[in-house]
């Protein structure tokens, strides 16, 4: 019980505590629902011309099903590669910095979007 010191509290500092913890393939649950949530949705509007073509219906389900599955296995592999060394957050300041550029009327945060080479420069006081 090195980790203990005498007056009972603990010598290290645990750094793990907060974070989310990885449910499948790499996501966490937030990462895990909005992936299934997005490849179903885009399953379930695939699934809407396929219906009326052959005549079934229930394709649109299928398609929903099949694609939050599909999309979700896919994905985890993908985010899980993207992920790897960074941060914990850096997903979400991926998602903020997107629509912060591509959105900027929608974007509620404050991000500096400038690109280009910065430069630090005396003036000369007179």
């Amino acid at each position: 019980m090195a980790d203990i010191l005498d007056d009972g509290t603990l010598s290290f500092l645990p750094v793990r505590l907060n974070n989310q913890p990885v449910v499948m393939g790499g996501l966490t649950a937030d990462e895990m629902w909005g992936t299934v949530a997005l490849s179903g949705g885009s399953g379930f509007l695939l699934g809407i011309p396929a219906a009326a073509v052959i005549g079934n219906w229930a394709l649109i389900m299928v398609g929903g099903l099949a694609g939050g599955v599909l999309g979700l296995t896919v994905a985890s592999r993908i985010l899980r590669r993207m992920k790897r060394g960074r941060p914990e957050t850096w997903v979400y300041r991926q998602l903020q910095l997107n629509i912060a550029l591509h959105f900027p009327t929608f974007s509620a945060s404050r991000l500096i979007t400038r690109s280009g080479a910065w430069t630090c420069r005396r003036s000369e006081a007179s």
